[in-house]
């Protein structure tokens, strides 16, 4: 999948809200966004009329980038949430955190996303003890996720941790920091999920 590889804290001012991309930097205020609270570029401060279509796109723009999803594979996940029983907006965001990275990201062993799908790609994560290496795969209520035996000591596992017992946990998960794992213990409501995001609007750019 072709992922926007350029500076992530250039986004988070285009779209004017923190996507959680720096992850330390965001928790320390250092952010740029902190700093410079305008859009980059010349012509960053100027205000801007924006139409609906642009509120959609900015909305969907901001779940791809803050969950690290690709147009295809975001296209999809819609299809499969329209599919579901119940709100469309509101699954959506339930398949977005059900990703193995995200999760991994919500049990606060990486510090960002990003981090996590590394972890992830280079086979440090196992699911039920079985390593698992795709970043979208989908983790259901009551599975165990698991930092590998080797990686547990890595510095930035280790210091993602300890953030973590600062700012707290997502309350759909239940993690052993000292063991280093964590068990998906439900798929979340929509109200828990805190993200600054307008599914709804979504739902509005794909049911043209």
């Amino acid at each position: 999948m072709a992922r926007y590889r350029g500076p992530v804290e250039k986004i988070e001012r285009r779209l004017g809200v923190s996507l959680g991309l720096k992850g330390e930097r965001r928790l320390a205020g250092k952010s740029a966004l902190d700093k410079r609270p305008y859009a980059p570029g010349q012509h960053g401060q100027r205000r801007t009329k924006i139409s609906q279509y642009g509120l959609q796109l900015r909305e969907k723009q901001k779940a791809k980038y803050m969950y690290g999803v690709g147009e295809k594979q975001f296209r999809r996940l819609f299809k499969d949430a329209n599919r579901m029983e119940g709100n469309t907006g509101e699954n959506l965001i339930a398949l977005l955190e059900r990703r193995l990275d995200n999760v991994v990201y919500r049990m606060g062993f990486a510090t960002t996303r990003a981090f996590a799908r590394q972890l992830v790609t280079h086979g440090h994560v196992l699911v039920d003890g079985k390593r698992v290496n795709i970043p979208s795969f989908r983790v259901k209520a009551g599975q165990k996720i698991e930092i590998r035996e080797k990686s547990k000591n890595n510095p930035q596992i280790q210091r993602a941790m300890e953030l973590t017992r600062q700012t707290g946990i997502a309350p759909w998960v239940d993690v052993d920091h000292d063991k280093v794992f964590g068990i998906f213990t439900r798929i979340p409501e929509r109200e828990e999920v805190v993200i600054p995001v307008e599914e709804r609007l979504i739902v509005e750019l794909y049911s043209k």
